[in-house]
């Protein structure tokens, strides 16, 4: 039932050579509840995929790949205005397409020929041509893997949006799909023909077609502009079409000088529920005109017939992609000042670390100080204040903005962050948030943190958390969390209690990585939580002793009994010696070394 070292090239449509270390697939659910029960299950990292149409993997997979091989479609007559079509995860989209025009069920033949399967379209949201899967979905039927029970979710409760779902965000990882219901109409009259071509097919036949010829219609546009996977790898449309507000895009044509297209929203504030003017504007218009058309990285380029789309040119690798897609927003950006977001996932287990600040509340050099180590030339010994980003499974993850993140994030050309991480409300590690701005102009982005803290965040930064926010404020979301782990779209948080002094904070394991920072005592049962750790981050402020701060001598205890494969000192302040200097000062196993500003640390 289950593989090791799997090629699973064949489950993704880039065809980017790519393999797993565990590959299960399961054709019921008492076999998907017998692989959840396996040691490869409970010990490594799970990735669930179906089609891979929308997947990106940047590297093998260090863990289990699963994929449903539940294959069935079944129809039910709920009246004669309404028929409920209840596919499997495993069916390919193509396959259910079929069903319903053989069945003569209308609603999702402008949906044809997009790649994939049924369970994907769910937590995609999948759509083309005005018509979008969670306009049609009844209910989906889910395996939970914390209750390991079967359960069901109305369409409302999936929250569907824009290439978006909470399947994607904060029900990544827990939920596996395991049957989607669509409520169709019997009949065949196709309902949505208000999309361009579309309108022309009904004026070219003089009557309204029927599903059958809306499909071959649709079909036919796709395939004039869009790579046939099996010939050219890709994952179709790479980019979502950007929706912002009206007022901001009439700013974005006076910056850029040039009238850029766009077509009228209307959304609901979810805060008030009133109606908020937004437009929709198209992507492929905005790399066409930025003239990256056929730009290419490696074996990667952009395609010539529909700049929306990436392709694999025949040896392409995920990072020739990757690379290519960021080269496609940042050009973009630099032309219209509108961020694009990938529709694609990126897949990578790997974690990559870069330490911001690894400076104390003073940050080093100290203001008006004269010691050796605040006059060292050594860039090494230039510490700001204490931060670290996290960047795995395509997600940004920040801990702590510093007073120092506007500098840190320029100089690390930080340009996009999902979520911030908070270990407590101390100025020298959450006073950045106001540099959060430019990254939160078009999205919301959510903060995760204690109760107390998000208390004291709501007081501190009253013109930011108040019902009423001050205009151009960063847009966040405090997200309180207790130090059981929870997810962040699929990856696994776990936080850490410590005790700085006598206030609890918290540290943050991701993965095998661990950030520890201003703690001085550290509980039996959360040591448990760096045990097995690859590489640790922990502060060390000094030599002598701290009331409420691990010295080096504190800091080597914890890493001497957790045994992490690496550790790196951080949170340092000047008196704890020139960089150069504090493996010999300190006598440092060869495992553990001193952090510096701009440390990059990947964790395969």
């Amino acid at each position: 039932m289950i593989e090791e070292n799997k090629d699973i090239t064949r489950f993704t449509t880039f065809g980017i050579p790519v393999k797993t270390r565990y590959f299960a697939e399961y054709t019921s659910e008492k076999e998907l509840l017998k692989i959840t029960r396996s040691k490869e299950y409970l010990e490594n990292n799970v990735l669930h995929i179906g089609g891979g149409s929308n997947l990106l993997f940047l590297s093998d997979f260090d863990g289990v790949v699963l994929h449903s091989a539940m294959r069935k479609i079944t129809r039910y007559d709920k009246n004669d205005n309404e028929t409920f079509v209840i596919a499997e995860a495993g069916v390919k989209w193509s396959d259910l397409i079929d069903f319903c025009l053989n069945e003569n069920l209308a609603g999702l033949e402008n949906l044809a020929d997009i790649p994939g399967e049924v369970g994907a379209s769910a937590v995609q949201n999948v759509g083309a041509y005005g018509v979008e899967a969670g306009d049609l979905i009844k209910y989906v039927l889910c395996f939970d893997t914390v209750t390991r029970t079967t359960v069901r979710f109305e369409a409302e409760e999936c929250q569907f949006a824009y290439r978006d779902s909470r399947f994607k965000n904060d029900w990544k990882g827990r939920y596996y799909i395991l049957k989607v219901a669509f409520s169709l109409i019997p009949g065949g009259e196709p309902k949505a023909l208000s999309y361009g071509p579309l309108k022309e097919l009904s004026s070219r036949m003089g009557r309204t077609p029927t599903i059958r010829e809306v499909a071959e219609e649709v079909s036919a546009i796709r395939n004039s502009k869009l790579p046939n996977p099996e010939e050219i790898g890709s994952a179709g449309s790479f980019f979502k079409n950007p929706e912002v507000r009206k007022r901001y895009w009439e700013e974005l044509k006076h910056l850029s000088g040039v009238d850029i297209p766009a077509f009228p929203l209307s959304k609901k504030n979810p805060e008030d529920e009133e109606e908020v003017e937004m437009v929709k504007i198209n992507a492929a218009w905005l790399i066409d005109q930025a003239g990256l058309k056929g730009t290419r990285i490696g074996g990667a380029s952009v395609y010539r017939k529909q700049p929306l789309v990436i392709v694999n040119d025949g040896n392409a690798t995920g990072e020739d992609v990757r690379k290519l897609a960021d080269i496609v927003m940042r050009e973009v950006k630099r032309k219209f000042y509108i961020d694009l977001y990938p529709e694609v996932n990126y897949i990578d287990s790997r974690i990559h670390v870069t330490l911001l600040g690894s400076g104390t509340s003073k940050g080093v050099p100290e203001v008006g100080c004269l010691c050796p180590v605040c006059l060292s030339s050594d860039p090494h010994d230039k510490r700001l204040r204490a931060s670290v980003l996290v960047r795995t499974q395509g997600l940004t993850i920040l801990i702590d903005p510093s007073p120092d993140f506007r500098e840190q994030a320029l100089r690390e050309g930080i340009r996009d962050v999902d979520a911030v991480l908070i270990t407590h409300i101390h100025y020298d590690h959450v006073s950045g948030i106001d540099d959060l701005r430019p990254l939160s102009a078009n999205k919301e982005i959510p903060i995760y943190l204690r109760e107390d803290v998000a208390e004291n965040m709501k007081k501190h930064y009253d013109y930011v958390f108040r019902d009423h926010p001050y205009p151009g404020v960063p847009k966040l979301e405090l997200k309180v969390r207790d130090n059981r782990p929870f997810y962040i779209k699929g990856v696994r948080i776990t936080p850490i209690e410590v005790m700085h002094g006598s206030m609890p904070i918290y540290g943050y394991r991701i993965g095998d990585f661990a950030y520890v920072t201003d703690a001085k005592t550290i509980s039996l049962e959360e040591r448990e939580k760096l045990y097995g750790l690859k590489v640790l981050f922990i502060n060390a402020l000094r030599e002598r002793k701290h009331f409420a701060h691990f010295s080096v001598e504190e800091s080597l205890e914890i890493i001497q009994e957790v045994r992490p494969e690496k550790a790196y000192l951080t949170h340092m302040s000047h008196e704890i010696g020139k960089h150069a200097l504090i493996p010999s000062i300190y006598s440092l196993p060869s495992n553990v070394r001193p952090g510096y500003d701009g440390l990059r640390v990947t964790i395969e």
